[in-house]
C-alpha cells in the first residue's frame, strides 16, 4: 500500500471533539461527519481546502478524548489518505484500524514534514518520503493481516468478506 498526498499539520492532542465535534454526532451518515471534519480543530477551514488524497500529519496524542469510532468514520470519508503523528491515542488507533483507515507513528517525520509539503507513505516497504527535500523516514511497516483489513474497507467488511455474509 502507498499513499502520495499534500501534508496537513495539526498540534498535539487533537480530541475526537475536534476531529468530529459532539453536535454532529446525532448522524451516522459517514458523508455527513466527513463534512464537519476537524472543524473545531486549529484549521477549521481543513474540509474547505483539502484534497480527497491529502495526508494528516499530527504532533502527540492524536484521536485523544472519547474512544468514538465518528473520529477515523470522518476522516476516511473525507478523504484522508492516512494519518502520521508522533503518537496516537491508543483507542482511536484501534479504532482507526476498524474502520480501515492506515495510520502510522513517526516522530521523526512529523518533526521534517511541513504544511504543504508532498509525501508518499509506503506501507509494506515501511517509509514516509517527504518529496520536497528527498528526505525518508522508517516506520514500522503494517502488518499484512492489519493491511487486510485496511484493504477490506475494515473490521466488519473484512468479516462479512471471511465469512462470507457480504
Amino acid at each position: 500500500m502507498k499513499f502520495k498526498g499534500k501534508a496537513w499539520k495539526f498540534g498535539a492532542d487533537v480530541d475526537t471533539d475536534a476531529i468530529i465535534p459532539a453536535r454532529y454526532l446525532n448522524t451516522s451518515d459517514p458523508k455527513e461527519l466527513a463534512s464537519h471534519c476537524m472543524e473545531d480543530s486549529s484549521n477549521p477551514e481543513f474540509m474547505k481546502k483539502m484534497k480527497p488524497g491529502d495526508i494528516i500529519v499530527a504532533e502527540k496524542n492524536f484521536g485523544c478524548g472519547s474512544s468514538r469510532e465518528h473520529a477515523p468514520i470522518a476522516i476516511k470519508t473525507a478523504g484522508v489518505y492516512c494519518v502520521v503523528a508522533r503518537s496516537f491515542a491508543r483507542i482511536f488507533y484501534r479504532n482507526s484500524f476498524n474502520m480501515g483507515l492506515p495510520i502510522f507513528e513517526s516522530p521523526e517525520a512529523v518533526d521534517n514534514i511541513k504544511e504543504g509539503d508532498e509525501i508518499e507513505v509506503d506501507a509494506d516497504a515501511g517509509v514516509i518520503s517527504v518529496l520536497s527535500s528527498g528526505r525518508e523516514f522508517k516506520i514500522a511497516p503494517v502488518p499484512p493481516f492489519m493491511q487486510e483489513l485496511i484493504a477490506a474497507g475494515g473490521l466488519m467488511a473484512y468479516t462479512k468478506k471471511k465469512t462470507g455474509l457480504s
